[in-house]
């Protein structure tokens, strides 16, 4: 599998999180946290959240490194043997195809709303998902070269975007700070664990690495990335449009993003250029998703990896148009993120004990 133009650099396995972290959270974020502190304090659940996904990262890849050169599908089987990899590795993948559809559908949704109006969702899902296609059936390397084009750009726009509403910001609406004590600082932790889903992706790139001894500093850059981002919008939407103002709106940012206007520059109006940059962002997450479920299938059955790239197209555009409207497509990725936390929070702790226990891998690459 480790073929020369199939390995990563420590920057690419980094980019490999970030983007896959930055997807269609970043947009409802700020709502769904503050749902459920309803205080100001959410930006403190974000840092607490972050350094818990941080560590969870350094077990997973404490894990994989046990294992250099296989991803989860193949080392699973040497720790619990055949029949309980089989069927974790089915999960893994059920997960991955899951989220693969919810990213595709949220993208169909945002862009049907923002700038195709009344085009079917069935049209724009499909069309992303076929440009998807074209690029994951390019291989790893592929993808990898597209991400760390996207995120620059990315991260230039958005600090742009996000400093220029600057004049709506108004720090009154962060306080005060923990004026009902530290209970919703924890209300909030759930949420914001939830929009730090994507580290588990380090389990199929870890095996690609040229230097899998570096995969900690790839997982605190993946993580602490994402998190300066989180911290930044969520403390500009707050400021800017107060918690009373967030909970109505289902697109939070977006919305801050529309409420003003910079006369004399090349853009007046920015929300559709953090769309285009989101949409990116989202088909991102999404290719990353369909290329580990069928790396996944092709390893777990031992067969070539494009018919499972195409066999899979289909499965992801059912689940993409299962929900009917928005609140139900919310609710899915409510659901994938709940069984994240068990299958990434606590498997990968439980396989490293495991493996300890049976000396099974070698020590640390």
């Amino acid at each position: 599998m480790n073929r020369k133009q199939d390995q990563l650099t420590t920057v690419q396995a980094a980019v490999f999180i970030i983007n896959y972290m930055l997807g269609a959270g970043i947009l409802t974020l700020p709502r769904t946290t503050v749902t459920a502190t309803k205080t100001p304090d959410v930006w403190i659940s974000i840092i607490l959240a972050g350094l818990i996904v941080m560590l969870l990262g350094i077990i997973l890849v404490t894990l994989c490194r046990k294992f250099p050169g296989k991803t989860v599908f193949q080392f699973t089987q040497e720790i619990t043997g055949k029949w309980i990899a089989f069927i974790l590795g089915s999960a893994i993948i059920l997960y991955f195809l899951v989220i693969s559809a919810f990213e595709i559908r949220v993208l169909a949704e945002v862009t049907k709303l923002y700038l195709l109006e009344g085009t079917p969702v069935w049209a724009v899902v499909m069309v992303f998902m076929w440009i998807g296609f074209y690029l994951i059936s390019g291989g790893i390397n592929s993808m990898a070269r597209l991400y760390e084009v996207i995120l620059p750009i990315t991260l230039i726009i958005f600090v742009l975007a996000i400093f220029l509403s600057s004049s709506l910001f108004e720090i009154n609406n962060l306080r005060p700070v923990l004026g009902e004590g530290i209970m919703p600082v924890f209300k909030g932790l759930k949420s914001t664990v939830l929009a730090y889903t994507g580290y588990e992706v380090m389990f199929v790139v870890m095996a690609f690495m040229k230097n899998p001894g570096k995969g900690k500093k790839a997982m605190f850059w993946g993580v602490f990335t994402p998190m300066v981002i989180y911290l930044i919008t969520l403390v500009m939407v707050i400021g800017s449009l107060s918690i009373e103002g967030m909970r109505t709106r289902t697109w939070p940012t977006l919305d801050l993003m529309r409420s003003f206007e910079i006369e004399g520059l090349i853009f007046e109006r920015f929300e559709s250029l953090l769309l285009v940059i989101w949409i990116m962002q989202i088909f991102s997450t999404s290719t990353i998703t369909h290329y580990a479920a069928a790396l996944g299938c092709s390893q777990l059955f031992k067969k070539k990896l494009l018919p499972f790239l195409i066999i899979l197209l289909p499965i992801i555009y059912i689940i993409a148009m299962l929900p009917q409207n928005v609140d139900e497509t919310f609710k899915l990725g409510d659901t994938v993120g709940n069984v994240s936390i068990y299958l990434f929070g606590v498997m990968p702790l439980l396989l490293l004990l495991l493996s300890m226990i049976r000396k099974k891998g070698g020590k640390h690459s």
